[in-house]
């Protein structure tokens, strides 16, 4: 069978109505991880959707305890045809949020796959579970047309926690990196860069968020008896972060900011134009690091961003000076930051701009990640989803958002790669969660591609991308 012959059989399977059939049936579990009353639904996703998925495909499956939150439990799938073949690692999460049933939009629901102009409704449409979903799709294709063969060894980690923030996911892959023991991993999540052009990326920006406090004193006092005299803890908060980032976005402390972006970085962000769908907001072409393209800007640089900030009592405002304020604030984060200075870099800067009365608590980060972008593999799957695709694709160095991805590149050590089948105003935790029928079937063409090129070309691939880590030609 040629490569051209597995994707028109894998799209004629999909144009059938099988994996919309497949994908609502999923979709109908409603395995929201972040309710603690949902662990039935959450294990039988993994007993109705994804188990039965590996099985059909010979892969030995076996739950895995979680260290960290005993209710979210993992799923470990190994198929080995030949231990001297290659081994790819993919990974899925069939968790999800909220559902936020009452806000969908009348004849839409949550928990049932809705088709409309287009697009598959329905909560994990788009995050995560048509994404892997089209992944396991393509994968049977390639198992089928093989006639019980992949041509590569493979084993999946899927999670149910991933919407809490991956716990125990560090601990576990630890735990079984000998198991673990890949050449490369492929994955989907997270969004395109439209919907128009398929995407690669290659790990995404770190994030860490901490919250400023100002405690003046334990209670308000009078504005006009005390106005003048005592000191006011939003105002000096709103100050203390003016010195942090000022009104046009730009970060105002060098160790937040990045390494200059190099030419290699440019040349591919050069490329890319984000906020391109007809559903994105309007940007402000004036805000962030001044003298840096769109793309640069949220692929390639650091933004210090306000989440929240509280002061007084903003529903019901009274004349009077109030005790404390409060911010959340985040860093969002590429490769070479040293986030893990972040604290102590506030402290500095902070102290040294008359704001020592200023605390920092709840600091939390993951690390950024970013595979690089010159390795053979990268030219493989750009070259793969060119042939395959009518749009050319677009090449990200990171996502701009955050995913678990340091456990797989940093803990694991294995090359990452992310083929979205997303965009980013799917709904994504938000009512009217919805995925495209296009892009799912763009997806499928794509990974079904990809499969097929492991097994005829795999251990090649993976010579020329040791040669390249060698320092060797390619």
């Amino acid at each position: 069978m040629t490569t051209q012959q597995i994707i028109a059989q894998a799209l004629a399977w999909f144009d059938s109505g099988h994996f919309k059939e497949t994908l609502a049936t999923r979709v109908a579990i409603p395995s929201e991880s972040q309710r603690t009353d949902r662990d039935e639904a959450l294990r039988r996703y993994y007993d109705e959707a994804f188990i039965p998925a590996f099985h059909e495909m010979g892969f030995q499956t076996e739950i895995i305890a979680n260290p960290v939150n005993a209710a979210r439990p993992f799923l470990l799938a190994s198929y080995q045809e030949d231990p001297a073949l290659p081994t790819v690692m993919c990974y899925g999460h069939g968790d999800v949020v909220f559902g936020d049933d009452v806000r969908w939009a009348e004849g839409l629901s949550p928990w049932t796959l809705t088709e409309r102009d287009g697009n598959w409704y329905g909560r994990g449409a788009a995050d995560n579970k048509g994404q892997h979903s089209v992944n396991l799709a393509a994968l049977a294709q390639v198992y089928h047309a093989r006639n019980g063969r992949l041509g590569f060894n493979c084993v999946w980690l899927c999670e149910m926690g991933e919407e809490i923030s991956s716990p125990g996911l560090a601990e576990v892959c630890k735990q079984l990196k000998t198991r673990l023991n890949a050449d490369l991993f492929i994955a989907s999540d997270g969004p395109r860069l439209s919907a128009d052009r398929p995407t690669l990326f290659l790990g995404s920006r770190g994030c860490a968020n901490f919250r400023l406090t100002i405690h003046a004193r334990a209670k308000d006092y009078h504005s006009g008896n005390w106005g003048g005299l005592l000191s006011n803890p939003g105002t000096q908060l709103a100050n203390a972060i003016a010195s942090l980032v000022d009104g046009k976005g730009e970060i105002q402390i060098a160790a937040l900011k990045p390494p200059a972006l190099t030419p290699e970085l440019k040349a591919i962000l050069a490329e890319i134009t984000p906020a391109r769908g007809k559903n994105d907001p309007a940007t402000d072409a004036n805000w962030g690091e001044p003298g840096l393209s769109a793309a640069e800007k949220l692929f390639g640089w650091n933004t210090l961003e306000v989440l929240s900030f509280l002061t007084g009592n903003p529903a019901q405002p009274m004349n009077a000076i109030p005790g404390q304020a409060t911010a959340v604030c985040q860093l969002r984060f590429v490769v070479g930051t040293d986030w893990q200075q972040l604290e102590h870099a506030l402290r500095v800067h902070l102290d040294a701009h008359g704001f020592s009365m200023v605390t920092i608590s709840d600091l939390r980060g993951t690390p950024a990640t970013r595979f690089d972008p010159t390795d053979p593999l990268v030219h493989w799957v750009l070259e793969a989803m060119a042939e395959t695709c009518t749009n050319k694709p677009a090449l990200l160095p990171n996502l701009g958002g955050s995913l678990p991805n340091d456990v797989f590149a940093g803990i694991l050590g294995l090359p990452t790669l992310w083929v979205p089948h997303s965009y980013p105003a799917c709904g994504q935790h938000a009512p009217d969660e919805h995925l495209p029928v296009a892009i799912a079937r763009e997806g499928l063409a794509i990974m079904t591609r990809l499969f097929w090129d492991l097994g005829e070309q795999g251990a090649e691939l993976l010579a020329r991308h040791r040669l390249h880590q060698a320092g060797g030609a390619q």
